[in-house]
């Protein structure tokens, strides 16, 4: 595992800045979720290509891409958050790392922004936050449903002292305790890190997965294809979210749950189902990629983060 390079924390009154690094956002989820950042007293500015939709992307790659760079390289901007994930962020991570300032600050997104964060992290062990996105979790509210959890929001982007613990508000579908670094996300991306300068090493972690309207074999394939690549070799305990839209087709009609039992249960580690993470109905939670963690396998599962996630401002812990 990379060393853990952590963000500066975030603060009252900080500027933010909202990306659009795959697909468009519905105009009014948008004008929600800003307004719910600005709600959290932050400044928010909103990038050019938020409204710049081509197609199935929110913008052309090269506009998205400058976009991103300007937002992470931006001295005046605390935060990068995504508008929404659906597609596309892929497209920007071709020679990403020589435009990549030193230093990282908090990008916080789920679903597609998935292979970003992979790559941040094996390119350059940034700690990146996946939880809400401006039309897909602010846009709702705090502790709404599709919303955000406030809780695990304030303690992963602006806690510097000291650990915290998560109740993942799953199950236990393999009892047991483990520590490691956590890392993942959606399925789908995950997926396609395979083969890339940027594939994801999973090797002593936590692996987070979850995902949106697969159908069984789908999610099993997807959850197989992870194992042959030995994706599933080293790894310590795995956090599994809902899996909700899974859909249900004549004799295929097995729920996601009996899924991941069977192709996972083998492995004989600590496994929590239906954690409340990336595409869930339920307020998302907001944790840190890349950070040590103990996840414990009991009850609705708990997550517990050993060291903060962000740095004070001036570049240490605060005291």
């Amino acid at each position: 595992m990379p060393a853990a390079i952590k963000p500066q924390a975030l603060t009252p009154d900080a500027r933010v800045r909202v990306v659009a690094t795959a697909s468009p956002a519905e105009d009014e989820r948008l004008r929600a979720g800003v307004g719910e950042l600005r709600r959290l007293g932050y400044q928010v500015e909103e990038s050019a290509g938020l409204r710049a939709a081509a197609g199935y992307f929110a913008g052309e790659e090269t506009l998205r891409r400058n976009e991103l760079v300007a937002a992470l390289a931006d001295p005046n901007c605390r935060a990068v958050v995504a508008s929404r994930g659906g597609y596309g962020s892929s497209y920007l991570l071709d020679n990403l790392d020589a435009a990549l300032p030193s230093a990282p600050k908090i990008l916080i997104g789920h679903s597609d922004v998935t292979c970003l964060q992979a790559y941040l992290w094996q390119k350059r062990g940034w700690v990146t936050f996946y939880g809400p996105m401006v039309a897909a979790g602010f846009d709702k509210g705090e502790n709404a449903v599709g919303g955000y959890d406030a809780e695990s929001l304030r303690l992963a982007l602006t806690e510097t002292r000291q650990g915290w613990t998560l109740d993942l508000r799953g199950e236990s579908l393999s009892p047991g305790e483990a520590e490691g670094t956590l890392l993942g996300g959606c399925l789908t991306l995950l997926r396609s890190t395979i083969g890339t300068p940027w594939e994801l090493d999973t090797r002593g972690a936590i692996l987070l997965v979850e995902d949106i309207a697969l159908k069984p074999y789908q999610m099993d394939r997807a959850l197989m294809h992870l194992k042959q690549a030995g994706k599933l070799d080293g790894v310590k305990g795995i956090i599994l979210g809902e899996f909700p839209d899974w859909g249900q087709e004549s004799g295929q009609s097995v729920p996601p749950r009996e899924v991941a039992q069977r192709v996972l249960a083998p492995l004989g580690i600590p496994i929590v189902w239906g954690a409340a993470v990336g595409h869930t109905p339920r307020p998302m939670l907001t944790v840190p990629l890349g950070m040590r963690c103990r996840l414990r396998a009991a009850g609705s599962g708990a997550l517990e983060f050993l060291e903060p996630a962000v740095i004070s401002a001036k570049g240490r812990a605060s005291p």
